[in-house]
């Protein structure tokens, strides 16, 4: 709980000593230590100001995402500091506004699991906020499929490719942004110049975040959810099970799966 506080005060330094450590542990003896829900709680309450008071509301809900980040990592890495590199608030094609995340290469260090949580941490501050759900442009769409790809092929391998379904299923669902910095020198084949995609070069971190991340691990996030995503006000996130279900699809190449064992191409690729 200490280093939590300790590891964020590098950017926000008027946390320190405001009891962040000591609300942890309370929330550790309701809901157990390390849970998921721990995380979201201390994110939002930091957010609301409860801890110290923040310039702008924008640094409020930016410290709040790192906080949650750094609790599921221990504080032990550089993610919640450097993996997630800040809040952008952005307008819908209704002129609302909605979330979209800045993730960088670093996020690799927090791991799949704590990397994908941290877009639902973000999400459930979004809610309490009171700002929209992102709408993606099938061009937007179109941006991540062909620059994952572009990731794969010409920077480096990732863990996980989710095939073009997936993807597309996904950039659909979330319900807030995944952006980033550019990462690399070389531009996306294709689909560039789109208003609200800032650089035509490749990101790492979003890449990183939709493949490695919640892709990967949706299936774990949605084993956690379904249990208590209603007292969050997480229903929304049941898109998770629908994805699950498209991902063994597209796995084992076969719509209608035999029963028992079945194929996993993804790793015997």
């Amino acid at each position: 709980a200490e280093r939590v506080e300790g590891l964020i005060s590098v950017l926000v330094p008027q946390i320190l000593n405001q009891g962040i450590p000591n609300r942890i542990k309370e929330l550790e003896t309701i809901y157990g230590k390390l849970d998921w829900r721990v995380a979201l709680k201390i994110s939002l309450e930091t957010t609301q100001q409860k801890f110290c008071k923040f310039d702008t509301q924008q640094e409020a809900m930016e410290t709040g995402i790192r906080v949650g980040l750094a609790y599921l990592t221990l504080g032990v890495v550089a993610s919640p500091l450097e993996g997630f590199v800040g809040l952008k608030i952005k307008k819908r094609s209704d002129g609302k506004e909605y979330y979209s995340l800045m993730y960088s290469g670093p996020i690799r260090s927090a791991g799949g699991t704590a990397g994908a949580m941290s877009v639902v941490i973000a999400d459930y501050i979004r809610k309490n906020m009171g700002y929209e759900i992102y709408d993606p442009s099938e061009r937007e769409i179109r941006r991540m499929v062909t620059e994952i790809y572009d990731y794969h092929e010409r920077v480096t391998n990732l863990q996980y490719l989710p095939s073009e379904k997936e993807i597309r299923f996904l950039v659909n669902n979330l319900p807030v942004q995944i952006d980033g910095d550019a990462s690399e020198n070389i531009e996306v084949s294709n689909y560039k110049d789109l208003d609200r995609i800032e650089t035509n070069k490749i990101r790492s971190g979003p890449c990183l975040v939709l493949g490695e991340c919640i892709a990967q691990k949706a299936a774990k996030l949605w084993t956690q959810i379904k249990k208590w995503g209603h007292e969050f006000g997480l229903e929304h996130w049941a898109f998770l099970q629908e994805f699950v279900q498209l991902q063994k699809e597209t796995k084992s190449k076969e719509k209608t799966a035999k029963k028992g064992i079945v194929p996993v191409y993804t790793y015997i690729e």
